[in-house]
């Protein structure tokens, strides 16, 4: 059977992606892309105009699935701090195969993506983390006299700088391990006693749940 227009464009689309989340934007030029898949620039070019065009696309595209991943932790999750540690998850699958060059590199040099990055950060990100610490506060999670406004903010800053290889080079650090020791930082200066608790056995559970595995 042969490949569709619609094929061919999602297979440019998911290599250029693999490619980026290995290397780097800023390194991956469109001979690369083309000799990943085997085709020819122009075949390429058929379908986007240049690189940017590409990045683009793969911003909107990767915006749209991480709002869909965030509404679905947090409509299943059992309390906010199950939200917030369920979304950390998520995020550190995300970092573990990702280029910590990839986010400097769009800032850098493909502006309008950035741009694109900057409005889902500002009207999705930003919104979820104030409900989360909203929901945290009225289930007695997280303390009464926090300003969740100021704080979501705050969050939002801290998963920036940590994929900020001027502040934490990758040569030294570990992108995972440092949004993982952020976000300890930002909840355990927002957790009530209760709070403080329940995240305890969170751990504790995910601790067990992990020693069943590896002894299995």
């Amino acid at each position: 059977m042969q490949p569709t227009v619609n094929d061919t464009r999602e297979r440019i689309l998911k290599a250029s992606q693999e490619l980026f989340f290995s290397y780097g934007i800023r390194s991956i030029t469109m001979d690369d892309v083309a000799r990943h898949l085997a085709i020819s620039k122009k075949t390429i070019y058929h379908f986007f105009s240049d690189k940017d065009q590409i990045v683009l696309t793969l911003c909107r595209l990767d915006c749209e699935f991480n709002a869909g991943m965030m509404d679905h932790i947090a409509r299943n999750s059992k309390d906010a701090i199950d939200e917030i540690l369920q979304a950390m998850e998520f995020m550190s699958a995300l970092f573990k195969r990702m280029n910590p060059n990839l986010i400097y590199d769009m800032q850098k040099y493909h502006h309008i993506a950035w741009n694109e990055f900057k409005k889902f950060r500002e009207q999705n990100m930003m919104g979820t983390v104030e409900r989360n610490l909203r929901k945290g506060i009225k289930q007695g999670l997280y303390r009464t006299d926090i300003n969740t406004k100021l704080l979501a903010r705050l969050r939002i800053e801290e998963v920036e700088m940590g994929m900020n290889p001027n502040i934490f080079p990758p040569g030294e650090y570990d992108l995972r391990k440092v949004q993982v020791e952020l976000l300890s930082h930002f909840i355990y200066g927002i957790l009530t006693e209760k709070g403080i608790k329940e995240l305890a056995n969170y751990k504790a559970s995910k601790k067990n749940k992990k020693s069943k595995a590896q002894a299995a």
